[in-house]
């Protein structure tokens, strides 16, 4: 069985009451139980979330370190700004689907730029929470 995780960085902790309108009502945990309930049978799933970009940079490289299979990523506004995130991710060597809820590339333009999608296999937007479900069956597939 493949070991997946699913990393979201900051503000993500906030879903369901942050900008609903940009990133709809669901919350982590409605998101968390969902993706169990899809591949709860098909992979063993590991949930992180942090505000601190030094505790997913730690958190990639210990699931490096422990052979993890494959990596979703949401890493929020990180994703515009963190070259050490970047860096993590591409040196991780662990798959990994960079997902976002909202269509980045509708929005302001400073979110059109994403530093750490570079080292993904993959890029997700604009899908709301069913993102992360296409990033979970993406790296099954591979």
């Amino acid at each position: 069985m493949k070991k997946i995780a699913i990393l979201n960085g900051p503000n993500l902790d906030r879903l369901g009451k942050r900008e609903p309108g940009i990133y709809g009502m669901a919350t982590l945990a409605d998101i968390e139980s969902g993706l169990r309930g899809e591949f709860g049978g098909a992979a063993e799933l590991e949930f992180f979330q942090s505000n601190h970009e030094g505790a997913l940079i730690d958190k990639i490289g210990a699931l490096a370190d422990a052979g993890c299979d494959g990596l979703v990523i949401n890493p929020g506004g990180l994703s515009h700004t963190s070259v050490a995130l970047r860096d993590a991710i591409a040196g991780s060597g662990i798959p990994a689907v960079e997902v976002h809820l909202s269509h980045i590339h509708g929005r302001e333009a400073f979110r059109h730029v994403c530093v750490t999608a570079g080292a993904a296999v993959a890029l997700v937007s604009g899908f709301g929470a069913g993102g992360y479900a296409a990033a979970v069956r993406h790296l099954l597939q591979r």
